[in-house]
């Protein structure tokens, strides 16, 4: 394969890497995010729940009918998890997919430490204490608080949600994970491209 110059390669990689990481971000949290790891991937809690997040304490006789229960936090992280190896293998085989297209290989460990960026930020952001950490440190927490998503229910009933669709909050997690996925591109094209990096 002829090389490029090294500059222009290399910000051709970043662009290309830029491009479908951030582009790819909507697609994996709306689409093809399961609806019950979206609403609970940030459960907390010492207290037992049922698979759908029911504390036991309302519905006692699933339990002796003999419902598997879990740790509220324990099923809050597996939904996160599940949620972030989806959206790394669509992010990774996308990434694969389109240098290839182009007659272009980036070396695996190069795409593994950029997805490993991606990956462990996510499960860290979508479990929500560190963005409610960051929005505290940086004065957003009324902005989250102040701009919540209306829900009206079927009866009519409105109430205000503070982390669907909608919200601030919503959108400072987007941001945040776009904003990452800006140093996993520069750390994967630095790994793919520097001297000595077989392909």
């Amino acid at each position: 394969m002829p090389r490029l110059p090294h500059t222009t390669e290399r910000l051709a990689l970043f662009g290309t890497l830029l491009a479908t990481f951030g582009e790819l971000h909507p697609l994996c949290d709306h689409w093809i995010q399961g609806s019950t790891s979206a609403c609970m991937k940030r459960l907390y809690g010492d207290h037992l729940v049922y698979r759908d997040g029911t504390p036991i304490d309302q519905d006692p006789t699933r339990e002796e009918n003999g419902e598997p229960v879990w740790g509220a936090s324990i099923l809050g992280r597996h939904h996160a998890t599940r949620h972030v190896a989806s959206y790394t293998a669509v992010q990774v085989a996308a990434a694969i997919g389109i240098t290839r297209a182009f007659g272009y290989r980036v070396t695996p460990g190069a795409l593994l430490a950029g997805a490993a960026i991606n990956a462990s930020t996510h499960v860290a952001i979508d479990r929500g204490a560190v963005l409610l950490w960051l929005a505290k440190k940086t004065g957003k927490t009324g902005y989250i608080e102040h701009c919540k998503a209306a829900r009206v229910d079927d009866d009519g009933t409105a109430t205000s949600e503070l982390t669907g669709p909608g919200s601030a909050w919503m959108e400072l997690d987007a941001v945040l994970h776009r904003s990452i996925g800006i140093a996993a591109a520069v750390v994967t094209t630095w790994l793919t491209t520097r001297p000595g990096a077989r392909r």
